[in-house]
């Protein structure tokens, strides 16, 4: 009995060796298939040095509408955000004792205009007599002082009173610039002194206004591209003040687009401060999956991996590759 089953368990060994070989020949090796779409190679190029900063929306100039008498702001016509033209008369400033004076002064030319009055009327009566040779030459000269004297003093009277009148027109407040209203604080009936500063009014074109820490200031010169998030388009830095306050250097740029209405806002941007090598493809090759970047790079079999990537922006078309990948590594296009 253990013969015969020997037997059989021997038998049926010698036929599943043939069935297992035949079934190991039959499984060729399959061919790993090449991506498909643009290729390129990784390469170190020189590309800008992009630096984040701070920018704000300014203009160029900022006018500063100043009282030029002391006394009363009576009136301010105009509020944050109104636009005024040069020469426009936006408030009123008035001194009371301005007034006072004036009146004065008119009191005293009209006094004088009397004594020109009595005068004249002294002189032609003196002139009368000496020409009928009652008075002599010295007292007529004597009667014509005294009528020029008076007349002098009507005219000392009505310029005093112009002076006055032309200090109180100074109580206008006027727009030095064509713009926009950018403060106007001072409420109407507050006291105000000469150089006191009522409004400040925009002058000269919108333009952005880079605060670059003084590590850069020697980097960034007039000319360097200037890209703003979420705007199209880039920049061009226009000038570079040469000054340093509180660790930072200013620095003006031409960008188109910029909104007016919104002086003083604040928006990130980036400024190319000098070039450095890097790496840079383009978007196409580089693919987003649950925030994480991929690119796939073709192996010397010719197959593609995926493999993350560290990315920095550009610009609109191009991407930094900061790690992942090495110079010389093809990459094919992810066709997104």
């Amino acid at each position: 009995m253990g013969k015969r089953m020997r037997l059989t368990a021997g038998l049926a060994l010698a036929g599943i060796l043939p069935l297992a070989g035949c079934s190991h020949e039959s499984q060729a090796p399959v061919a790993a298939k090449a991506p498909s779409g643009p290729r390129m190679t990784v390469t170190m190029t020189d590309t800008p040095d992009w630096q984040s900063v701070s920018a704000e929306i300014a203009t160029r100039d900022e006018a500063q509408v100043m009282a030029r008498i002391p006394g009363i702001l009576t009136a301010l016509n105009v509020r944050a955000g109104d636009m005024v033209r040069r020469g426009q008369v936006i408030g009123r400033v008035t001194d009371n004792q301005l007034g006072y004076q004036a009146a004065a002064y008119g009191a005293q030319g009209a006094a004088a205009g009397a004594q020109a009055s009595q005068a004249q009327a002294e002189l032609s009566r003196v002139r009368y007599l000496y020409q009928n040779g009652v008075y002599a030459k010295a007292r007529l000269e004597q009667a014509e002082a005294a009528a020029s004297a008076a007349g002098a003093q009507i005219s000392a009277a009505k310029a005093q009173q112009a002076s006055v009148n032309a200090m109180a027109g100074q109580g206008a407040v006027v727009a030095p610039a064509d713009g926009r209203v950018l403060r106007a604080d001072v409420p109407a009936g507050a006291p105000v002194s000469p150089g006191m500063v009522v409004a400040v009014v925009t002058a000269g074109p919108v333009v952005l206004r880079l605060d670059l820490p003084e590590a850069l200031a020697t980097r960034v010169l007039p000319g360097a591209r200037v890209l703003v998030d979420g705007k199209p388009g880039q920049g061009s830095v226009m000038r570079v003040y040469p000054g340093v306050e509180a660790g930072q250097v200013r620095a003006d740029v031409q960008f188109v687009g910029l909104d007016s209405r919104l002086i003083g806002r604040r928006i990130p941007a980036r400024v190319a401060a000098g070039t450095s090598r890097a790496m840079i493809v383009p978007r196409g090759f580089v693919a987003t999956r649950y925030g994480i970047d991929y690119v796939t790079v073709v192996g010397k079999d010719g197959a593609g991996t995926d493999v993350p990537v560290q990315t920095s922006p550009a610009d609109a078309a191009h991407v930094q590759i900061m790690s992942g990948v090495n110079p010389g590594d093809v990459l094919v296009g992810t066709g997104r």
